[in-house]
């Protein structure tokens, strides 16, 4: 299972982030990356969090204008599924950064300006599986970059 790094995305804190071109991925996460909350974002077990553009355009589909990068995202990506995803789960992006799953996000208001309605949600993992987003550990750090290869390299341990 394969696609490609879409947008990587960054702020100064809070959302929407940002688009960039590359960026270097430490085990804290995106150089150049910060939170407001850092009781609640951040930190090791969160460096980074992930979702697709298949994911946002199904929300566009219902009507919601979400774009990438105002999830909170900071690896938007494109052509891989990840709507089975879990914890365990290990990612390869572009040439040396290994990245693995440790939890869904838990939906919050900080992204109400994404959904029409304001339910944000909409993107819980408990209420709507599949259509969460996912933080991960840095594994192994380095740079990527906008249109590299993002590859599953191994399944949870217990599927």
């Amino acid at each position: 299972m394969a696609g490609r790094i879409h947008q990587i995305n960054v702020s100064p804190g809070g959302v929407p982030k940002r688009p960039v071109g590359s960026a270097m991925v430490t085990s804290l996460g995106l150089v150049g990356d910060d939170h407001n909350d850092k009781t609640g974002h951040g930190g090791p077990e969160r460096a980074l969090c992930i979702y697709s553009l298949e994911q946002i355009d199904g929300l566009r589909a219902e009507g919601h204008p979400v774009e990438p990068g105002w999830m909170g995202e900071n690896v938007t990506t494109v052509g891989i599924d990840l709507t089975d995803v879990e914890p365990g789960d290990r990612f390869r992006l572009g040439d040396s950064v290994l990245v693995e799953v440790t939890r869904y996000t838990t939906p919050c208001k900080n992204i109400v300006d994404a959904f029409k309605d304001g339910d944000f949600t909409r993107v819980s993992h408990k209420l709507n599986p599949g259509w969460s987003r996912f933080y991960v550990r840095v594994l192994t750090v380095g740079e990527i970059r906008r249109g590299d290869l993002i590859e599953k390299v191994r399944s949870a341990v217990y599927r």
